[in-house]
Protein backbone atom coordinates (compact mmCIF):
# COMPACT_ATOMS: atom_id res chain seq x y z
CA UNK A 1 0.00 0.00 0.00
CA UNK A 2 2.87 2.32 1.16
CA UNK A 3 4.59 3.22 -1.98
CA UNK A 4 7.54 5.51 -0.59
CA UNK A 5 9.81 4.84 -2.91
CA UNK A 6 7.81 5.60 -6.24
CA UNK A 7 6.99 8.79 -4.92
CA UNK A 8 10.46 9.59 -3.77
CA UNK A 9 12.07 8.48 -7.22
CA UNK A 10 9.22 11.02 -8.85
CA UNK A 11 9.57 13.83 -6.61
CA UNK A 12 13.58 13.31 -7.68
CA UNK A 13 12.95 12.82 -11.69
CA UNK A 14 10.44 16.17 -11.33
CA UNK A 15 13.17 18.29 -9.07
CA UNK A 16 16.12 17.79 -11.60
CA UNK A 17 13.71 18.00 -14.46
CA UNK A 18 12.65 21.01 -13.73
CA UNK A 19 16.36 22.30 -12.59
CA UNK A 20 17.61 21.40 -16.43
CA UNK A 21 17.93 25.02 -17.39
CA UNK A 22 19.26 26.36 -14.13
CA UNK A 23 22.57 24.25 -14.29
CA UNK A 24 22.29 24.47 -18.43
CA UNK A 25 22.53 28.30 -18.12
CA UNK A 26 24.79 27.77 -14.87
CA UNK A 27 27.87 30.17 -15.34
CA UNK A 28 26.98 31.34 -18.44
CA UNK A 29 27.18 35.64 -18.72
CA UNK A 30 24.17 37.39 -19.98
CA UNK A 31 24.86 39.78 -22.79
CA UNK A 32 22.22 42.56 -23.13
CA UNK A 33 21.27 43.57 -26.26
CA UNK A 34 23.00 45.13 -28.87
CA UNK A 35 22.32 48.83 -28.87
CA UNK A 36 23.47 50.96 -31.43
CA UNK A 37 23.73 54.33 -31.03
CA UNK A 38 26.00 55.61 -34.31
CA UNK A 39 22.67 57.54 -35.77
CA UNK A 40 23.31 60.29 -38.10
CA UNK A 41 22.01 62.18 -35.46
CA UNK A 42 23.97 61.43 -32.59
CA UNK A 43 27.35 61.26 -34.71
CA UNK A 44 26.12 65.52 -35.25
CA UNK A 45 25.72 65.93 -31.69
CA UNK A 46 29.02 67.97 -30.47
CA UNK A 47 28.02 66.83 -26.71
CA UNK A 48 27.10 63.00 -26.83
CA UNK A 49 23.72 62.87 -24.38
CA UNK A 50 20.45 62.49 -24.17
CA UNK A 51 17.78 65.16 -22.32
CA UNK A 52 18.41 63.40 -19.00
CA UNK A 53 21.38 61.26 -18.03
CA UNK A 54 22.05 57.90 -18.81
CA UNK A 55 21.05 56.46 -15.82
CA UNK A 56 17.88 57.81 -15.35
CA UNK A 57 17.00 57.24 -19.05
CA UNK A 58 17.23 53.46 -18.39
CA UNK A 59 15.50 53.69 -15.07
CA UNK A 60 12.94 55.99 -15.86
CA UNK A 61 12.04 56.62 -19.88
CA UNK A 62 8.96 55.57 -19.49
CA UNK A 63 8.00 57.13 -16.35
CA UNK A 64 9.15 60.47 -18.67
CA UNK A 65 7.16 59.52 -21.38
CA UNK A 66 4.00 59.12 -19.57
CA UNK A 67 4.68 62.42 -17.65
CA UNK A 68 5.27 63.50 -21.36
CA UNK A 69 1.87 62.64 -22.55
CA UNK A 70 0.08 63.58 -19.46
CA UNK A 71 1.60 67.35 -19.92
CA UNK A 72 1.75 67.28 -23.90
CA UNK A 73 -1.99 65.93 -24.52
CA UNK A 74 -3.67 66.63 -21.07
CA UNK A 75 -2.09 69.79 -20.20
CA UNK A 76 -1.48 71.62 -23.12
CA UNK A 77 2.51 71.72 -22.20
CA UNK A 78 5.10 71.91 -25.54
CA UNK A 79 8.15 71.90 -24.13
CA UNK A 80 10.13 69.97 -21.54
CA UNK A 81 13.24 71.11 -19.26
CA UNK A 82 15.76 68.67 -18.02
CA UNK A 83 17.77 68.94 -14.70
CA UNK A 84 19.89 70.41 -16.02
CA UNK A 85 18.31 73.39 -17.73
CA UNK A 86 17.80 72.83 -21.28
CA UNK A 87 14.37 73.10 -22.96
CA UNK A 88 12.78 70.09 -25.24
CA UNK A 89 9.68 69.67 -27.13
CA UNK A 90 7.48 67.28 -25.69
CA UNK A 91 6.97 65.00 -28.60
CA UNK A 92 8.03 61.67 -29.39
CA UNK A 93 9.55 63.20 -32.31
CA UNK A 94 12.32 64.41 -29.70
CA UNK A 95 13.21 60.85 -29.27
CA UNK A 96 13.36 59.24 -32.54
CA UNK A 97 14.70 62.25 -33.94
CA UNK A 98 18.04 60.90 -32.56
CA UNK A 99 17.27 57.07 -31.40
CA UNK A 100 15.59 56.37 -34.88
CA UNK A 101 18.36 55.50 -37.63
CA UNK A 102 16.61 55.68 -41.05
CA UNK A 103 19.10 53.32 -42.64
CA UNK A 104 18.31 50.28 -40.29
CA UNK A 105 15.59 48.29 -40.21
CA UNK A 106 12.57 48.41 -37.99
CA UNK A 107 13.54 45.37 -35.82
CA UNK A 108 17.29 46.61 -35.24
CA UNK A 109 15.84 49.98 -34.20
CA UNK A 110 17.65 51.24 -30.78
CA UNK A 111 14.08 51.05 -28.69
CA UNK A 112 13.21 47.92 -30.28
CA UNK A 113 16.08 45.58 -29.32
CA UNK A 114 16.05 46.85 -25.99
CA UNK A 115 12.43 46.11 -25.43
CA UNK A 116 12.79 42.76 -27.26
CA UNK A 117 15.65 41.63 -24.82
CA UNK A 118 13.96 42.51 -21.68
CA UNK A 119 10.26 40.72 -23.23
CA UNK A 120 8.37 44.26 -22.71
CA UNK A 121 5.89 45.29 -25.36
CA UNK A 122 5.48 48.94 -24.89
CA UNK A 123 2.39 50.56 -26.16
CA UNK A 124 3.90 53.72 -28.13
CA UNK A 125 3.14 51.98 -31.18
CA UNK A 126 -0.60 51.82 -30.86
CA UNK A 127 -0.33 55.31 -32.12
CA UNK A 128 2.92 56.23 -33.21
CA UNK A 129 4.53 55.04 -36.50
CA UNK A 130 7.78 54.71 -37.08
CA UNK A 131 8.92 55.15 -40.74
CA UNK A 132 9.48 52.25 -42.96
CA UNK A 133 12.95 53.12 -44.05
CA UNK A 134 12.66 50.79 -47.27
CA UNK A 135 9.82 52.77 -48.45
CA UNK A 136 11.49 55.83 -48.47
Amino acid sequence: MFKGRRIIAGLIFVVALLSIPLFYNLGKSNKGPVINLDTPAIRQLEVKECIESTEFMKANHMKLLYQWREEGVREGKTEYINSKGKEYRLSFQTCLNCHYNPGVKTSDQFCVSCHNYAAVKPNCWECHLLPDPHTE
